[in-house]
């Protein structure tokens, strides 16, 4: 399973795992693995936007950023290649999420979005819900403009996500995101976050900055299969 990061703060009930490089999001690959259909994983169409998709029955792809589903025998996923893949799982209500939040995705506040969506539609209490942030490029491998800076800073506030040097600015966009969650009531020990930066690891994760244009994508995905 070396292809594979798995966060440690899931139970047993869901699959929940990111994906390396060498995998990729090669879905035939990963349905051998997990012994599951093609139809059984969905992949939004992504477009960087704030919008928040909940799949009850049809799989139809759209234009989503985040995905829902309380749905079983499925696995809902994200594809980066730099930008934050986030897994969420609601263990009482039985209910699982996939987030892509590059920066833009960040300024919005789709992180925030899909939390409220979580208690208002579902009934999801934030101390239900456990997060997992997974691989992404981090800190100051992430050079940006003073525009960017000022959006995620005017989405998120005050916190541990960004510094300047040498009058230059960086983001830590996977910290930004934690940030966004705890201010929406998630527990901070219910916030797993990997410590690997995709442009630190270029030999492990696609990096778009790292290669300069887009050759792969690495994916984060969640499932509920087992449930008590």
């Amino acid at each position: 399973m070396n292809n594979f990061v798995f966060p440690e703060l899931f139970d047993n009930s869901i699959k929940a795992f990111f994906t390396k490089k060498p995998l990729g999001v090669k879905v035939e690959e990963i349905c051998r693995i997990f012994a599951i259909e093609r139809k059984e994983i969905y992949l939004p169409l992504q477009k960087h936007t704030d919008n928040v998709q909940v799949i009850s029955s049809a799989l139809e792809a759209k234009v989503a950023d985040s995905v829902l589903t309380k749905r079983k025998g499925i696995l809902i996923g994200v594809q980066v290649a730099d930008c934050v893949p986030v897994l969420l799982y609601d263990s009482k209500r039985l209910l699982v999420g996939a987030v892509h939040a590059g920066w833009k995705g960040t300024a919005s506040q789709i992180m925030k979005k899909t939390i409220i969506r979580m208690i208002d539609e579902f009934g999801s209490n934030p101390e239900d819900i456990k997060i997992a942030i997974g691989p992404s490029i981090r800190w100051s491998c992430y050079q940006v403009g003073e525009d960017v800076k000022e959006a995620i800073y005017e989405a998120t506030g005050e916190g541990d996500y960004h510094f300047s040097k040498d009058g230059r600015y960086y983001l830590d966009l996977a910290s930004a995101n934690r940030c966004q969650a705890m201010s929406v009531g998630i527990p901070e020990e219910n916030i797993w976050v990997a410590r690997e930066c995709t442009y630190c690891n270029p030999q492990d994760y696609h990096s778009y900055r790292y290669e300069k244009n887009y050759n792969g994508a690495q994916g984060g995905f969640i499932g509920i299969f087992n449930p008590e």
